[in-house]
This record gives structure tokens, C-alpha cells and sequence, in this order.
């Protein structure tokens, strides 16, 4: 009876370890940096969190306010975040170790390829400001420190020739919004999700009647120096209260990272579980709606993709070009 009931044991416990979500009957406590509380990747942090804790067995998953991606991939770089949100352009500086990256590349790997970053370039109809290049000896946020949306902002303004011909501030989405409604600043740059809360907030302001600036002209130069990171979107008149017409932006993809160190099975589980729980995700954030198989194929990730998710992936007949 007692050598029946250890064989049992002991064949559950080699089924356990041998299945790709075996090691999830094992506790596991799993953070997620994502960004300021007025942007997308916050609510998409604490969707994929909730939803992994509810859904792995032993995992605990917590969502943490970061400046952004350049704050996210230093931290899951360093081993002090398990994962990250992140836009393709900062993530491929980091896999280089360029630019913000100098002092070293960073040990990271793409998970999943989620939504497209609409960069916003708001101001208000009282500035007078109608285009990017009137932008010029203006008062203008161009994100927070830490943020991917700093170093696009700046990007766009090169290309323009406006590098140097702002006054420079470096706010978060919230603190740009107050500041633009307090007449503090004259514009802000923001790459996110469209909606962005923080924004619609603007937009629902009275007597802020908002007004979003053209620069898809910017992405052919930015694509020159930088490689074929960006591309030209819309942003629809729809998405802002007070808006007259649709506006030409650029555009990059938004990925969750890890480090190359993250065991294979644990990987294939947070991809395994997101896809499958894809609905849920849905339900908590519309921009989840995007995640697609098929966009893994695209090439929207720059970075190489960690053996967990192209695991995943295989079993599901997609080869990612990375």
C-alpha cells in the first residue's frame, strides 16, 4: 500500500515538472514594470498581472509605476523587474547599448508584440500652435525622464530641425495635462494608446478644446538614422472629444520584454496564459484587442524572442522573422 501510494506520488510529481506549466504548482512571485498611472501601459500591467495570479496556480503578479520604457528596461535588464513594457525603438537602443544605453547592453528578450504607440502631439486651441514647426521657442513637454516617449519626441523634433529651438520640459502624461491646462506649457508630446486617459481627461477639460499636431512627415528621417522602427498612422477624429479630422502621427510597437535569463517554462506560460486569456485582457483594456499571433510574425519586434515564447509560438504554426 505504501509503495502504491509513493509511485503515485512520485509520478505526479514527474508529471508536474515535465509539463510546460508544471512549475506553476510551485509559488512564484512576478513583477511587471509598466508606466505612469495617466498612461496605457499601467492598466495593460495590471490586466496581465491579475490575470496570470488568477490563472497560474502559485503565482503572485504585481503591476509597478515606472517612468516608462527606459525605466523598464533597466529594470528588467538588472534583474530587478521580471518583465516590462516597453516601445520598440528604446528596446532595440538597449539590445545595442546605444543611445541611452551606452554604458552597456542590456540581456533582453521580446515576449509578445502588443499594440501600436500612437505618439500625440497635443496642444489647445488657445496656444495658436497648428503645426509641429510652430513649435519653435515654445514651451514644450517632451515626456518624463525614464520614457520611450522622450527619446521619440526628440526624434520627431530633429527631424523637424527643432532639437534645440524648444524650452524643454520633462513631465509625465499627468503632469503634462496639468500644465498645459494651467498654461505652463505650450504643448506635450505623448506616445501611448489611443485612447489615453490622460489625454481624454484634456479633451473633456472645460474650455480646453484640444488640438492634436501632424508629424507623420517626420518618419522617413527618423527611419533614415534610426532603422525601420517607426511608421506613418492616424490618429481618428474619433478618439478625442473636440477634434475636427483624423491626424497624421508616428507610429511604433509596443512590446513586453524579459531578460534572457528567464527560465523557458516560465516564458511559455505568461505567453500561453495571455493568449488564452485574451478575452479577459479585452475586458480590461480595449488595446489588448490588438495582440494577435499574427502579429508576432510582422517584424514588430526589433529584439530576438525569448525560447518560451517562440515555443509557444511553434506549437501554434507562427515563426516570428525574430
Amino acid at each position: 500500500m505504501k509503495a502504491t501510494l509513493f509511485v503515485a506520488r512520485l509520478c505526479c510529481l514527474l508529471l508536474m515538472f515535465a509539463s510546460p506549466l508544471g512549475f506553476a504548482q510551485q509559488k512564484l512571485n512576478l513583477s511587471i514594470g509598466s508606466g505612469a498611472t495617466g498612461g496605457v501601459f499601467y492598466p495593460l500591467g495590471g490586466g496581465i498581472a491579475q490575470v496570470l495570479s488568477r490563472n497560474v496556480p502559485g503565482w503572485q503578479v504585481t503591476a509597478e509605476v515606472t517612468g516608462g520604457s527606459v525605466d523598464n528596461l533597466k529594470l528588467v535588464g538588472s534583474g530587478r523587474s521580471d518583465l516590462g513594457f516597453t516601445m520598440a525603438d528604446a528596446a532595440w537602443d538597449a539590445y545595442k547599448g546605444q543611445e541611452k544605453f551606452k554604458s552597456r547592453k542590456l540581456p533582453l528578450r521580446a515576449l509578445l508584440v502588443l499594440y501600436q504607440n500612437k505618439m500625440h502631439a497635443v496642444t489647445v486651441e488657445a496656444t495658436g500652435l497648428a503645426s509641429i514647426k510652430d513649435l519653435a521657442g515654445k514651451r514644450v513637454s517632451v515626456g518624463a525622464p525614464g520614457s520611450a516617449t522622450e527619446i521619440m519626441a526628440m526624434r520627431i523634433l530633429e527631424a523637424y530641425g527643432l532639437s534645440d529651438a524648444i524650452r524643454r520640459e520633462r513631465l509625465s502624461v499627468n503632469e503634462s495635462v496639468n500644465a498645459l491646462k494651467d498654461r505652463k506649457i505650450d504643448a506635450f508630446f505623448w506616445a501611448g494608446g489611443v485612447p489615453t486617459a490622460a489625454v481624454t481627461d484634456l479633451a473633456a477639460s472645460p474650455g480646453a478644446k484640444i488640438r492634436l499636431l501632424d508629424h507623420a512627415d517626420a518618419v522617413d528621417a527618423m527611419n533614415r538614422k534610426y532603422g525601420p522602427l517607426y511608421s506613418k498612422g492616424q490618429i481618428p477624429q474619433t478618439a478625442y472629444s473636440g477634434m475636427t479630422r483624423d491626424v497624421g502621427d508616428a507610429s511604433v510597437w509596443n512590446l513586453l520584454v524579459v531578460n534572457e535569463s528567464m527560465p523557458d517554462d516560465v516564458a511559455y506560460a505568461i505567453v500561453k496564459t495571455v493568449f488564452e486569456r485574451k478575452a479577459d485582457l479585452v475586458a480590461i483594456h480595449r488595446d489588448f484587442g490588438s495582440l494577435e499571433l499574427s502579429t508576432q510574425l510582422d517584424g514588430g519586434s526589433p529584439l530576438p524572442f525569448h525560447p518560451g515564447a517562440a515555443k509557444y509560438f511553434a506549437e501554434k504554426g507562427v515563426k516570428p522573422k525574430r
